[in-house]
């Protein structure tokens, strides 16, 4: 099972790079992009799309790398918290039991 997902893993990865290479090749029109402060260098459309994809993409996996750090974080506090009121239960439990 394992090998065939790594197949169709491969598959869709060639098939992305194919669109990829069809779509760069039929979108060749150089643009210049105004970005208020500067103007960069004409480049093609399908450049400026393709480099807004994977900036995104960028984007989308340090917010999810912070996203995972502050919840393992968080996880690690309450986690030190039950277990000291786990401890704390216990000690209780034992000075209830001696009173018995």
């Amino acid at each position: 099972m394992a090998g065939l997902q790594k197949i169709l893993t491969i598959l869709l990865v060639l098939v992305l790079i194919l669109l990829a290479l069809v779509f760069s090749l039929n979108n060749q029109t150089a643009v210049a992009l105004n970005l208020l402060l500067f103007e960069t260098q004409p480049q093609g459309v399908a450049v400026w799309i393709i480099m807004a994809f994977v900036i995104g993409a960028l984007v989308g996996v340090l917010m999810t790398l912070l996203a995972t750090v502050r919840n393992s974080a968080s996880r690690r506090t309450l986690q030190k918290r039950l277990d000291r009121a786990e401890q704390a239960l216990e000690k209780s439990r034992a000075q209830n039991d001696r009173t018995l």
